[in-house]
C-alpha cells in the first residue's frame, strides 16, 4: 500500500522573477507535437517540454520529488499525457493553489496525488532540501517537521484511488 506521506525535494515552477506561475496549461506541461507517444517512460522526457525556462526539468527531477504549482495548473484540454509524464518521472505530488477541473479528475483517476493551498510561502520553501506532504491532513513540512503550510486534505475516495495505483487498479480489488 502507498504511504499517506510522501517526502521529497520541492521543486517550485516560478517565472524568472520567482513568482509562481499561474494558469499553466496542459500544452505547457506536455506539448501536442509529442501526442503520439504512448509508452508513458518516453512520455517523461517532454514534461514541461513547452513551459518557458523548465525545458530540461525531466533531466534534473528524480523520483519522489515534489511540484508546487500557482492557481489553475492544468487547465485547458485533457491530455491525459499531462498527468502521465510526471508519473513517468516518479513525481510524489503535486502542491498547487488550485487545478484545472479535468487535469485535477485525470490526476485522481491516475493515482498522482494533488494537495490545494491557498497559498504557497514560497520564502519558506526555497532552499529547503527536502519536504513532506501528508496527503491526510494536507500539512507540508520541512525538516526537524516545521510546519510549513497546511492545505487541504484529499478526500477519502481520492486517497483509496492514489492507494490502489489508480481508478482502474481500484476497481479490480
Amino acid at each position: 500500500m502507498k504511504q499517506s506521506v510522501i517526502t521529497g525535494r520541492p521543486w517550485l515552477i516560478t517565472d524568472e522573477e520567482g513568482r509562481l506561475i499561474d494558469d499553466i496549461d496542459t500544452d505547457q506541461i506536455y506539448h501536442n507535437a509529442h501526442l503520439a507517444v504512448t509508452d508513458p517512460k518516453e512520455m517523461a522526457k517532454y514534461a514541461l517540454g513547452n513551459l518557458k525556462g523548465w525545458e530540461d526539468f525531466p533531466t534534473k527531477v528524480r523520483p519522489g520529488d515534489i511540484l508546487f504549482v500557482g492557481e489553475n495548473f492544468g487547465a485547458g484540454s485533457s491530455r491525459q499525457h499531462a498527468v502521465d509524464c510526471f508519473l513517468a518521472l516518479g513525481i510524489g505530488a503535486i502542491v498547487g493553489k488550485s487545478f484545472g477541473a479535468i487535469y485535477k479528475r485525470n490526476a485522481i483517476n491516475s493515482g498522482l496525488p494533488l494537495i490545494e493551498v491557498p497559498e504557497i510561502p514560497l520564502e519558506e520553501l526555497r532552499g529547503v532540501e527536502g519536504v513532506a506532504v501528508n496527503l491526510e491532513t494536507g500539512e507540508i513540512t520541512g525538516p526537524g517537521g516545521r510546519l510549513i503550510v497546511r492545505g487541504k486534505p484529499m478526500s477519502q475516495v481520492a486517497l483509496e484511488i492514489y492507494r490502489a495505483g489508480g481508478l482502474l487498479k481500484l476497481a479490480v480489488h
